[in-house]
């Protein structure tokens, strides 16, 4: 099996368990909303669904970004994965907004003279158990995600914690309407206002990534100053110019033109052109795509 098809099947994996997660996690909400007489826990379970949305978009473009370059795609798919990471970090933004949304409206109903139910005792369990449930699976998607240099599998982790943040608002909302009585249920929607600009930060940070990465931007500082490295301290290399450095998915992908001895054989100016691809290969993954157009040095 190789290296790329071992990250997609762990990948898939991972998100798949989340998924899983996920579909349980929303029913027990959801009823106990019901049970519970409680307004936020229910609006908390729809907002848990649609964490199981954004799992099988991952999940689909994990598995098309694994394959081979074709006929038609002769960079491979890697883009797929960037275009889904994008997707997320749209519905985080439109969720965020709905939590905003839908807090803000509580909130001008008590300023108003209107009153919110009092929750039962469930759904303030419900919400604690939301909140450590979907923390654990940040930690557990992000840990592999940060492994894999999977973005789509990070906007998946922070789409995870958002759902947290969710609960949080809700748990204090409850918790508050417990125990100080029914007028504190306020602090329900409070809190949602808060957390939603949080939502707003992560959800823009993702968009922006890999809107980026989908137009050809570079990539960072530290990484094209690192290649510049590689280049400049190879063997053989007496200059270079005309870099070009991009993200193809999980991968990087370069043009540079080099210069060498003028007085080189074919056969030496090659294995120059090698031993640059090998370091750069060793550092970036097999997978990676380097271009080298190698010219005389005078």
């Amino acid at each position: 099996m190789n290296t790329e098809n071992e990250r997609s099947g762990t990948a898939v994996k991972v998100t798949t368990n989340g998924m899983i997660v996920n579909i349980i996690l929303t029913l027990f909400k959801f009823i106990a909303g019901i049970l519970g007489n409680s307004a936020a826990m229910i609006a908390d379970a729809i907002h848990s669904f649609s964490d199981f949305i954004t799992d099988i978009v991952v999940i689909v473009g994990i598995k098309v970004a694994g394959k081979p370059a074709d006929n038609n795609h002769h960079y491979g798919h890697g883009k797929i994965e960037t275009l889904c990471a994008a997707f997320v970090g749209i519905v985080l933004f439109i969720i965020g907004v709905e939590i905003f949304l839908g807090g803000l409206s509580k909130i001008l109903l008590v300023i108003n003279g209107g009153k919110l139910e009092q929750p039962g005792m469930i759904a303030l369990i419900a919400a604690v158990f939301s909140i450590l449930t979907k923390e654990w699976l940040y930690r557990y998607t992000l840990n592999y995600a940060n492994n894999l240099k999977s973005d789509a599998m990070v906007a998946n982790a922070w789409h995870h914690r958002s759902d947290a943040f969710s609960s949080v608002g809700t748990m204090l909302g409850i918790g508050g309407a417990i125990v100080l009585g029914g007028k504190w249920a306020v602090l329900d929607p409070i809190a949602a206002v808060i957390l939603s600009f949080f939502i707003f930060k992560v959800a823009f940070d993702i968009t922006y990534k890999n809107t980026n990465e989908l137009t050809e931007a570079a990539p960072a500082k530290d990484v094209i100053e690192d290649i510049q490295h590689i280049i400049a301290s190879t063997d053989g290399v007496k200059d270079f110019h005309k870099l070009k450095t991009r993200r193809v998915g999980n991968n990087i992908a370069t043009d540079v033109h080099i210069q060498v001895d003028m007085n080189l054989t074919l056969v030496e100016a090659h294995d120059i052109c090698t031993e640059v691809e090998n370091r750069f290969r060793e550092k970036y993954g097999n997978d990676s795509i380097l271009y080298i157009h190698c010219e005389p040095y005078t």
